[in-house]
Parts: structure tokens; C-alpha cells; sequence
């Protein structure tokens, strides 16, 4: 890992005590190997890592995002992200604005949480798009430069290579998730899964959310 500052934000701290889970089951499954049996399969404790890991940053740009949008809509700055200042309220908000009874920060805020509250931040486009109420920064772009200088010039990632590595990521999550992580065509063989892989996924996700949150400033 980069040998930088991690924000001291509630919700990025969240987000380390998610990852330090994930972690753990990793622990759990190394300590576990030894003892092989037929009841067991080590590597689920691997593949619930991997599903944890990847929720983790989720939840983690859910709650970055949220946050973000509140502190901008209260400030009313005329610096505010385009497409925060185009985001549309219902009428039903606009009312409760006029009226006294919510704020507008807290109006902006609570629709935010409705649009994007069942969306599932794992896809870099999604991403980009909901973060682009809180910012005007290319995320995955700078993202890319931040890793790079961390790596002192050892990498050369840009935006696409970036993006390529979050959704190997995200991809064996859903296959994890939604295929049971069953080999193509196969209904009982899984693909092998080994620690170093999950313990590289999770630190790939860490790196990727300290980028960006560093970014994000």
C-alpha cells in the first residue's frame, strides 16, 4: 500500500473496519486450510472476502457521496458541480422547501439517497456518473496519477487501465454472488480461488478508494 494519510472521515474509517472483515475471513480461511475436510471448502471463506471486500467500497462511495452532496448543498456555493446545481427535486420536496419544514440541503440530500440508495456502485461508469454531483475532477484519470506517483513511476496506470483492474475485481464478486462461482457451463465444479488472489483484491480495493478519496480531497 501507498505510504499515504488515510482521511479520518467517519465514513472512511467505515470502510476500513468492512475491509479489515474481509481480511479476517481471510485469516480465518489460511488457519482452517490445515485441517482439510470434506465438509469444508476453504475457499469460500476466500469468496466471502472477495463479496465483502467489494461491498465495502460500495457502501463507501454510497456514503461518500451522500455526505458530499449535503456539505455542497449547504454551502450553496456558486463553485457547486454542474450537475449538482441541474439535479432536479420533486415538487413534493420543493414544497417542503418553501414551507420551512426541510431544509434544502436536507431536500437535496434525502433525494440523492432515493436515486442512488439501491444503485449499485461497482461499475466505474456508475461511479463517475454519481460522483459527478460532488466534483468536476476526472476521478479515474487522476485516480491513476495518484497511484503512479505513490508507485514512484514504477506504473504507468491510466484511467482505462484502472478501470480494467476494478472490474476483474467486481466481476468475480457477481460471479461469486449471482454463479456461484461456477465454472462456465459447469452446475458443480467452481473456479479455484487461493488467499494471495483475495488478499490481492482487497488491497486493490483499498488502493483504489484511498486514490480516489485523495482525489476527491
Amino acid at each position: 500500500m501507498p505510504a499515504a494519510a488515510h482521511p479520518q472521515t467517519r465514513e472512511f474509517r467505515a470502510f476500513l473496519t468492512n475491509l479489515e472483515y474481509a481480511r479476517k475471513m481471510v485469516v480465518a480461511g489460511r488457519s482452517l486450510a490445515a485441517f482439510q475436510s470434506p465438509v469444508i471448502d476453504i475457499g469460500d471463506f476466500y469468496r466471502a472476502a472477495w463479496v465483502q471486500a467489494v461491498s465495502a467500497i460500495d457502501h463507501w462511495f454510497h456514503e461518500e457521496l451522500y455526505r458530499r452532496v449535503a456539505e455542497l448543498a449547504a454551502e450553496d456555493s456558486p463553485g457547486m458541480p454542474h450537475q449538482l446545481t441541474r439535479f432536479e427535486l420533486p415538487l413534493v420536496k420543493v414544497e417542503e422547501v418553501r414551507r420551512g419544514t426541510t431544509t434544502l440541503a436536507d431536500a437535496v440530500s434525502e433525494h440523492v439517497k432515493a436515486k442512488w440508495g439501491n444503485a449499485a456502485l461497482q461499475n466505474p461508469r456508475k461511479i463517475s456518473e454519481a460522483l459527478k454531483l460532488v466534483t468536476e475532477e476526472d476521478i479515474w484519470g487522476k485516480a491513476a496519477v495518484q497511484l503512479n506517483q505513490w508507485n514512484h513511476g514504477r506504473t504507468a496506470y491510466n484511467a482505462q487501465s484502472l478501470k480494467q483492474q476494478y472490474i476483474s475485481i467486481t466481476d468475480r464478486r457477481n460471479r461469486i454472488a449471482h454463479d456461484a462461482d461456477l465454472l462456465d457451463g459447469d452446475l458443480k465444479r467452481r473456479r479455484e480461488i487461493s488467499d494471495a488472489e483475495v488478499t490481492d483484491a482487497i488491497d486493490w480495493v483499498e488502493r483504489i478508494a484511498l486514490a480516489i478519496a485523495t482525489v476527491l480531497g
